[in-house]
């Protein structure tokens, strides 16, 4: 069983030397921003130095944030680095119908390998929409919350206001037989209790990982979604007792497990062993 990522780090497409030190700074995935962290009048440099950064393999997953789908810029961004080699997968932002995700999954022609997909969910009505979202097409891997925008729409003011919406995208993600969601990126750069606390509200709701915007932040992140000790060990022993007696049973300490407990316990294993 392959370990899924757990940190994503977020880097401006205009700025190439913040994006070549993301690449070192031990992120699972590096995000280049072509939206929101890029002014408008850097709009196209930005599309263009990451153009050129990514001809080439990285030493990391790459991703590229492209502009809303249903704006003018996105179809200029997709041209751009859609058929690049060092491109892992394309994170599109605002989208709010599965004809979205369908559209540009089948802009690639047969002879250019379609890239992975992954949609963010940042309004009411995409959070409506997240299970036919998050079916939609085959190219789709992942969903995730934009929660900046999602606040602003729903008008939350405390945190604990996106609740519902957290629970419902996990849910949805997992019913379409996509990986766990990773967690919106958190603010405060220099709040890193309060990001440890966030983080691990956020396992309690069933996300994996999470975007971050700072590499201080990454291995807040990491320790926060890789198992304990005492999980390990739950783990082993559970997986220890099915390899001895198939079907489901009663541990020593009463503890009954099943076939979905020991599946649970092997990606516990999985996480454990990433490092």
């Amino acid at each position: 069983m392959t370990a899924p990522p757990l940190t994503w780090l977020y880097a401006p497409g205009d700025r190439p030397h913040v994006v070549a030190k993301a690449l070192t700074a031990g992120a699972d995935v590096v995000v280049i921003d072509l939206e929101d962290a890029v002014a408008p009048d850097r709009k196209e440099y930005a599309r263009a130095a990451t153009a050129e950064l990514l001809s080439a393999p990285q030493p990391v997953p790459v991703h590229v944030r492209v502009n809303p789908l249903d704006g003018p810029l996105a179809p200029r961004d997709l041209e751009a680095v859609a058929d690049r080699p060092g491109l892992s997968g394309l994170r599109l932002p605002k989208v709010t119908s599965p004809e979205q995700i369908v559209r540009t999954a089948e802009r690639s022609t047969p002879a250019v390998r379609a890239p992975a997909l992954y949609a963010l969910l940042e309004s009411a009505l995409a959070v409506e929409h997240a299970h036919a979202i998050a079916s939609a097409h085959p190219a789709l891997r992942g969903i995730a919350l934009g929660e900046a925008d999602l606040r602003a729409d729903l008008g939350v003011r405390e945190d604990a206001g996106l609740d519902w919406c957290r629970s419902r995208i996990v849910v949805a993600a997992r019913a379409a037989g996509l990986p766990p969601s990773p967690q919106s990126v958190h603010p405060d750069i220099r709040d890193l209790e309060g990001l440890a606390a966030s983080c691990a509200h956020g396992r309690t709701l069933g996300f994996l990982g999470r975007a971050a915007i700072h590499p201080r932040q990454l291995p807040i992140i990491e320790r926060a979604y890789l198992p304990t000790e005492r999980e390990v060990e739950e783990a082993e022993t559970i997986v220890k007792a099915a390899m001895n007696q198939q079907g489901a049973q009663a541990l020593p300490d009463g503890k009954f497990i099943d076939a979905a407990v020991v599946a649970a316990a092997h990606r516990t294993l999985s996480l454990a062993r990433r490092n």
